[in-house]
């Protein structure tokens, strides 16, 4: 296998031939550009138990790899409203693969995550163990297809609204932001942490789960194997710590939690989300979620700072994902794969109707007043064909606190409000 920098290596660093920055600089970076014009697509979701809309759209860029010209995007990303035929539960997620296979993967995820979430009766009841549930049951499902997982897999960060509250679950070093408002300021707050070994709880985790943490430098005797001391995240630079097998130059993965990479998951590696509950506030504005291909280098502030300087969320995706993949041009010589949603949170009061009952009977009000759904999308930048479809915790896990639009990225649709029995 080839090295994914930033995701997954297995220590091939080949360059890239002199003259690809003119290609890249000139007919690669315009096309894009126009390309991120033809896609651009504003939805919207309501939530009638608290009287407000939800306006989004997204973005996703396949990366520039000088050694590998056409390899496809692998990102992907799911936005699926009304799940259960509740027009009060909405869900965003972007999937960020990695490894020969991570296309694959991130498809795959992308499809029977939010479906798992679809077939539990439980879901408005105890969302949190609904998404371990979901998460779990995913990359059992992910193990046991024909796609091999052994070194490959993705991350996963997706946010589910019911009502006025959001829960965030993550496993991976994708994030989603929270764009406050703080008198006339506007701040990020991440509604996720990146799992990497940079965390010193999950660098604990892992270690006791058997994984050597070494930057590529470390493990191949450039540098002192028992400086176990990194810097911080935002001024890393571009040789992180990773993860290894004791006597063994793989997996080389940069983050600690993921779906998929059953390799990995013998030294610590887990599909176990950390899961953030927030009730919303008129004082929240909106919130992104996107791949590491946005956040490598910029930071969620950043990030926030240029989406609030935009009337048209379309229009700040485009220039995010730009300023991103310029950023990765010069720093890199190489540009990850980059998707963005931006969710706007409109009309929210602290007027509506708050708790569990009102949501259920959001539901049951919507269906008999025969209000319309809102329209599946339906442009070019949506997939066609859509599927409508603990035990005592080992000691390795953690309790669970360029664009391609013809690629099949992404799924948009009404969850079925009679979804068929769990599997």
């Amino acid at each position: 296998m080839g090295c994914v920098q930033g995701k997954f290596c297995c220590c091939d660093r080949s360059s890239s031939e002199d003259g690809s920055r003119d290609y890249r600089e000139t007919g690669f970076v315009r096309s894009h550009r126009k390309s991120i014009l033809a896609q651009r697509s504003l939805k919207h979701a309501t939530v009638p138990s608290h009287n407000f809309i939800l306006e989004y759209t997204f973005l996703t860029q396949r990366g520039y790899y000088p050694d590998s010209l056409e390899k496809e995007n692998q990102d992907s990303f799911c936005i699926s409203t009304q799940l259960q035929g509740n027009p009060n539960v909405h869900f965003f997620g972007v999937y960020d693969g990695h490894g020969q296979f991570g296309s694959h993967c991130s498809n795959f995820v992308k499809d029977r995550l939010v479906e798992k979430l679809v077939n539990d009766p439980a879901l408005l009841e105890d969302p949190v163990q609904a998404y371990n549930s979901a998460f779990l049951a995913t990359n059992q499902e992910l193990r046991s297809s024909e796609i091999d997982d052994s070194m490959s897999g993705t991350t996963a960060i997706t946010v589910l609204v019911i009502g006025d509250t959001l829960y965030v679950a993550n496993v991976g070093d994708s994030r989603a932001v929270l764009a406050v408002k703080d008198g006339n300021r506007i701040l990020a707050e991440d509604l996720s942490s990146d799992q990497t070994p940079f965390r010193r709880d999950e660098y604990e985790r892992v270690k006791l789960c058997g994984a050597r943490v070494l930057s590529v430098d470390q493990v191949e005797g450039l540098k002192d194997p028992d400086i176990q001391n990194w810097g911080d995240e935002e001024s890393r630079g571009g040789d992180p710590p990773r993860l290894w097998v004791h006597n063994g130059m793989y997996p080389g993965t940069a983050f600690t939690r993921s779906i998929g990479d059953s390799l990995a998951e013998t030294i610590g590696v887990t599909a176990i989300p950390e899961v953030k509950t927030v009730q919303l506030t008129p004082d929240h504005l909106f919130f992104v979620v996107a791949s590491d291909g946005v956040f490598e280098f910029l930071t969620s502030q950043t990030v926030v700072d240029m989406a609030a300087s935009y009337m048209d969320p379309r229009d700040a995706c485009a220039a995010i994902a730009e300023k991103s993949y310029n950023l990765w041009l010069q720093l890199e010589n190489r540009t990850d794969d980059i998707t963005i949603i931006i969710v706007q949170i409109k009309g929210l009061s602290n007027s509506g109707t708050s708790g569990s009952d009102a949501i259920s009977a959001g539901a049951v009000m919507n269906s008999s007043s025969g209000t319309p759904e809102m329209p599946a999308s339906n442009g070019s930048d949506v997939n066609p064909s859509v599927r409508t479809s603990f035990s005592e915790l080992h000691p390795c896990q953690p309790v669970a606190s360029g664009i391609s639009p013809t690629n099949h990225r992404a799924i948009e649709v009404h969850s079925p409000a009679c979804p068929r029995p769990m599997e």
